[in-house]
């Protein structure tokens, strides 16, 4: 700090001093930060707590006595350490509580799943719980600072003994970083650290408490740059209602309501009501409209809602008092080695209190047994008394490990008599035995500290790993295109003549329903083609012969176009698809010549080639004037190809003569077990080829049969066990258990009535379904179980087609067996020649995609595949 002096004359000789103070805050902001880092917001790795969580553990631990205490006390008792606020101690304690591992509450301690606040602190209690009080505190290996303000003692770190920080997760906003940690799972944190321990390779992902579905694929070890995924548990509870039983980490039924209702208000997905009848388990009723697709409106709630989000995790922990970025995997392995060092020195000064213990009683035998404390009767002196001790006990100790003090011959004078009356010399030796076993226990230990601290890590596990298995499932999600998923909220109107299409032309010709994402594709009269967004009115060009909501990725929409090249040029004919363009970027699908117009054009959804018919004009020589063209026999090409000639004389009008079939080789669809959907990538397991009427035959393990539309946006359920193309002359056979009958029912059945769901077994809750197989001839085995006193039966093999005829699907069955069957296993079927099913040839495509140029327009948002 500098100091300036002035003197102005006209201030008649008054000094005027000038103070800069620009070097006050020179290191003002960095201890600043440094504080706030250090002591507020980031956890330290030796312990996993943030400086206000380890006092409030501290003050637990100080009136631990066993019972409840109220938590304004403990808030109070806290505050001697803390040098802020009573609020963010409450506030720290009542998470600390609601994680359900350090703390055992009792009362209103708010409730994460619906966002409740916990009841005031004067109204709600604590003390520690069983697991705090054996891993966390051990006050002999504990090192101790003074308080803030030097009146009590605290200590630097607790001697955590498991990686607490990974189980609860952390999370803070400090000056220039922040840190958020997971919680991880409180089992596989053990078995991990015990594979670490034994030099294995392990892996770790996140567990939330709030349960629901997590993709970990970017999780990138807990690090900056890392995210995951986490989905709401959604299932269709009946035809017209979803239910939500577990919701995303973040989030709560409130928050996760209030996002669903937000988006239905904006018309991004429709719904009726929703009813929220959450208690101890989460259980949100999503009522649809009817007619409403359940697979759609599931994946629009990922879409739309809270229903799925994002979390970047970001791993930052204090480390010699230094913010240290590491991956969660380290940060194990760390704690671990740290939970090893902790072992050994309680092992240590276990084994120097054992080997004190030890030294005395042998020293207490010595000097009762040999009468060495008559030796002092004569002494006058304290110096005499020790001197003659001293020299009594010396032939005596050539086994003891140590030299013997001053002190322990003081210890020795203060036996009382009582106790050398009553002294028993083999009880004595069976205490010093007793000591021997425990020291040579401990030094064991010291000995293996590997396998004894896996012994450690075992013994938490099974003392307290019961009732913390995973919540989270670990599944890899599908990507949700919004625009497939989203419910179309408004109309789109055209004005053909003029140009225009939008959502606020009401007066003119309706088109279809969209929403305000969707991406609308216009071709007109003169053979251009855009593609443009939604809106409430926008310019095309004049005479538009076609407008539709705009598919990316889609190559089954087929256009058939026929048009003249120019003023009095020749008629082409063409055919292709669009699936890559820029957004409203002018393209020419005719040659480019002036005066060009198209005479026939038609969109295909799975495309269909319609047979045609042309007609020419009688001028000059042309003997032909009519004649018909098939669509089929074109190929089809990229968008950019001129087409094929159909004729250089003037047309007059093309009519359509016949609508066509699908010239389309049927779609193949996979079945990606991994994200449990549909797909036509190639993912997982090919199920077959499918035509528009093709379906797919669903049975899952509670005995429900049903044939569904093969739509990539269906939600397949856990307990799903027959998935594939269903073939309506293949019979279908089950064994099932009759729980009313209390005997086993064989049935063979088909599915008469498509798109219908259907229980084939009894609906009495002691009945399950045992097997079930569409092979067209099954064979079985019978295993029955031993009777007492009998021989057990052989296994038995039947061929289901001899043993029972083709029934309806409600019908009973025939009765498998009367004995006690102990379980049926499938074997390798008779061979059977299924007829084989005859596909349409696979039409060449020639995929001259154009790409865009951004230079064109460098407003353009191109929309690839």
């Amino acid at each position: 700090m500098e100091e300036i002096t002035d003197i102005n004359p006209e201030d008649n000789g008054q000094q005027e001093t000038i103070t800069k103070v620009g070097g006050m805050y020179k290191d003002w902001f960095l201890d600043y930060a440094s504080y706030v880092i250090l002591e507020r917001a980031v956890p330290a790795i030796e312990d996993g707590f943030k400086p206000v969580q380890r006092r409030i553990m501290h003050s637990l631990k100080e009136l631990d006595d066993g019972r409840y205490n109220k938590v304004a006390n403990i808030v109070g008792h806290t505050m001697q350490y803390h040098p802020h606020g009573d609020a963010s101690i409450g506030d720290a304690m009542v998470q600390i509580g609601q994680k359900d591992l350090l703390i055992d509450t009792q009362g209103n301690w708010g409730n994460i799943l619906t966002g409740d606040s916990a009841a005031a602190s004067r109204y709600i209690e604590a003390r520690l719980s069983k697991f705090a009080l054996d891993v966390v505190f051990s006050p002999k290996i504990t090192d101790w600072q003074l308080s803030y303000d030097g009146r009590k003692k605290e200590p630097i770190n607790l001697p955590v003994k498991f990686p607490l920080l990974l189980a609860q997760g952390a999370e803070g906003i400090a000056v220039g970083l922040s840190t958020k940690i997971l919680p991880h799972n409180f089992v596989e944190l053990i078995e991990a650290s015990i594979k670490h321990l034994k030099g294995k390779g392990f892996t770790i992902y996140p567990d939330f408490p709030t349960a629901g579905i997590m993709d970990v694929s970017n999780y990138n070890d807990g690090k900056r740059g890392g995210r995951i995924r986490v989905r709401a548990k959604i299932s269709q509870y009946d035809k017209n209602t979803l239910v939500i039983n577990e919701i995303p980490f973040g989030t709560n039924t409130s928050s996760l309501i209030d996002s669903i209702l937000k988006a239905n208000e904006k018309g991004k997905i429709k719904i009726k009501k929703i009813e929220d009848n959450t208690a101890a388990n989460v259980e949100i009723l999503v009522h649809l409209p009817s007619g409403l697709s359940p697979d759609k409106t599931i994946d629009a709630l990922y879409a739309f809602t809270s229903c799925e989000s994002s979390i970047s995790p970001l791993a930052c922990i204090i480390e010699d008092n230094k913010p240290l970025f590491i991956g969660v995997n380290e940060m194990l392995r760390r704690s671990t080695d740290n939970t090893v060092d902790l072992l050994k020195q309680e092992l240590e000064i276990q084994l120097n209190e054992l080997e004190e213990q030890w030294h005395f009683a042998s020293l207490e035998r010595i000097f009762i047994e040999n009468r060495i404390y008559r030796d002092i009767e004569e002494e006058e002196t304290w110096e005499g008394v020790i001197n003659a001790i001293d020299q009594g006990l010396q032939p005596h100790i050539k086994h003891l490990k140590r030299a013997i003090t001053q002190e322990d011959i003081t210890r020795l004078t203060e036996i009382r008599i009582k106790r050398i009356s009553k002294f028993d010399i083999d009880k004595a030796q069976e205490k010093i035995e007793a000591l021997e076993d425990e020291i040579a226990q401990v030094n064991h230990h010291l000995e293996h500290l590997i396998e004894y601290a896996i012994d450690y890590f075992n013994t938490l596990k099974k003392k307290y790993g019961e009732g913390r298995e995973r919540k989270t499932e670990i599944r890899i999600f599908d990507d949700i295109e919004a625009s497939k998923v989203v419910i179309r909220n408004t109309k789109l109107y055209v004005n053909p003549k003029e140009g225009f299409i939008g959502t606020s032309l009401k007066k003119d010709t309706y088109v279809c329903d969209c929403s305000d994402i969707d991406d609308i594709i216009v071709f007109t009269a003169t053979g251009k083609m855009m593609v443009t967004k939604v809106d409430t009115k926008t310019f095309i060009g004049k005479d538009i012969i076609h407008v539709a909501v705009f598919k990316k990725k889609d190559k089954r929409t087929i256009y058939n176009l026929i048009y003249k090249d120019g003023t009095g040029g020749s008629t082409y004919i063409k055919r292709f698809y669009v699936s890559s363009v820029t957004r409203d970027k002018e393209y020419d699908l005719t040659n480019g010549k002036s005066g060009s117009v198209v005479h026939y054009f038609s969109a295909n959804p799975n495309g269909e080639a319609e047979i045609v018919t042309i007609f020419l004009r009688q001028v000059g020589s042309v003997k032909k004037l009519k004649w018909d063209i098939d669509f089929a026999d074109i190929l089809i090409k990229g968008r950019n190809s001129k087409g094929n000639i159909v004729t250089k004389y003037a047309v007059k009008r093309i009519e359509l003569k016949e609508k066509g079939v699908s010239t389309l080789k049927p779609r193949k669809i996979w079945f990606d077990d991994t994200v449990r959907r549909l797909n036509v990538d190639e993912r997982g397991a090919l199920l077959g080829a499918f035509k528009g009427e093709d379906k797919l035959l669903v049975i899952t393990q509670d005995g429900i049969a049903r044939t569904i539309t093969p739509e990539l946006t269906t939600h397949f359920e856990d307990n799903m066990i027959v998935l594939e193309k269903w073939n309506p002359k293949k019979p279908i056979s089950a064994i099932y258990y009759n729980g009313e009958k209390e005997l086993y029912y064989v049935k063979r059945f088909i599915i008469e009535q498509a798109e219908k769901e259907e229980s084939f077994i009894s609906d009495h809750p002691d009945s399950f379904l045992e097997l079930v197989t569409t092979h067209w001839l099954p064979k079985i085995e019978i295993e029955f179980i031993k009777e007492r006193g009998k021989d057990r039966k052989p296994n038995q093999e039947l061929a289901l087609e001899e043993f029972i005829a083709i029934k309806g699907i409600n019908a009973l069955g025939n009765q498998l067996t009367k004995e006690k069957v102990k379980q049926v296993n499938l074997l390798e079927p008779y061979p059977y020649q299924e007829p084989e099913e005859v596909e349409p040839e696979d039409m060449e495509v020639n995929e001259e995609e154009e790409l865009s140029n951004p230079s064109e327009n460098k407003s353009d948002l191109t929309l690839f595949d």
